[in-house]
């Protein structure tokens, strides 16, 4: 079980380490503590619904529906290019501070039907989870194995990005770092939209 377990966990919390869209969105709810828990959770539960596909066998999808890769793929350029321009926006007014205090500048609702449009709408996703893992699972001979170690890091990792953020709440007390984080977000966004137009 292990010897398909242990490649699961390390592919997958590899293939998620890289930034982008989803962990920045991630990173910047544990600096703001709104909503970490169920932001932690959806990502991790996003992931584990597509690593279970592509586990399963249904990879196929992007042969089958020629259509599907480049819909994807322009339907999620055009949501981050208005993400990062909400960031960009932020980042240049400035003037966001810690705010610690309990109440949510966001509602639940607003907050993940967002992130699930970050995850959902990024052609990466499905290219990372569905093809990549899933078509790696078959090189092993136990997949449930692998499928279970995949999904292990994934909620794993958000869940320690989420939380671990508050360790750097005492920077982000300034007005500044918050415009930095935004700009960042911001080109994060704009970079990964034009890499994909790019394909």
């Amino acid at each position: 079980m292990l010897t398909s377990f242990l490649p699961g966990f390390v592919l997958s919390l590899t293939l998620i380490l890289a930034i982008g869209a989803q962990n920045a969105f991630v990173l910047r709810q544990g600096l703001r503590r709104e909503h970490v828990f169920w932001v932690c959770l959806t990502c991790g539960m996003s992931d584990a619904i597509l690593i279970v596909a592509g586990v399963a066998g249904f990879s196929a999808l992007a042969k089958a529906v020629p259509w599907f890769e480049t819909a994807m793929r322009y339907g999620g350029s055009a949501f981050l290019i208005w993400y990062g321009w909400r960031n960009a926006v932020s980042a240049w007014r400035g003037g966001a501070i810690l705010d610690t205090s309990g109440e949510a500048a966001q509602s639940l609702s607003k907050t993940i039907l967002t992130l699930l449009a970050i995850t959902w709408l990024n052609p990466h996703v499905y290219l990372d989870t569905v093809v990549l893992i899933g078509s790696i699972s078959a090189q092993y001979p136990d997949r449930l194995a692998f499928g279970t170690g995949a999904v292990l890091a994934s909620i794993t990792f958000f869940f320690s990005l989420g939380y671990g953020a508050r360790l750097l709440t005492p920077f982000f007390a300034k007005p500044l770092s918050w415009q930095i984080l935004d700009g960042f977000i911001a080109l994060t966004m704009w970079a990964i939209a034009a890499k994909l137009l790019l394909l």
